[in-house]
């Protein structure tokens, strides 16, 4: 099963300095590793700035495609829809394989947290 997870750009960059990670091509390659992951430019929308949340984004991650279907345009770290401003955290969404070990006790898959958490110490330890 592959899970989609958002990665800040912060956080791929520090990968880069310390040689652990790096997206190259629309993919995150992992160094050590032989597998590739695609990801997709992004961003997670973390409070409203200025107007209403009327498509309710909030909380929400949106890539690019989506955020041009809905007319937003990005601006480094904020969009703006109509005369709505976001705060955004800009970064990539990454198809990566779900981890086995993620599940809670009842069998339901844990958080996005979590599942991010369980890869990121199995791949980045």
């Amino acid at each position: 099963m592959v899970m989609r997870l958002f990665l800040p750009q912060a956080q791929l960059e520090e990968w880069a300095l310390e040689d652990k990670a790096d997206v190259k091509d629309g993919v995150l390659v992992v160094t050590g590793e032989e597998g590739v992951y695609p990801v997709t430019p992004a961003v997670h929308i973390v409070q409203l700035v200025t107007g209403e949340d009327d498509n309710d984004l909030v909380a929400r991650v949106k890539t690019e495609a989506q955020l041009q279907a809905l007319g937003a345009e990005q601006m480094a770290d904020s969009i703006l829809l109509g005369d709505t401003a976001y705060e955004v955290v800009p970064g990539y969404v990454a198809e990566v394989p779900s981890p086995s070990d993620a599940g809670s006790a009842d069998g339901k898959p844990g958080s996005e947290a979590d599942l991010l958490a369980a890869f990121l110490l199995n791949k980045m330890g």
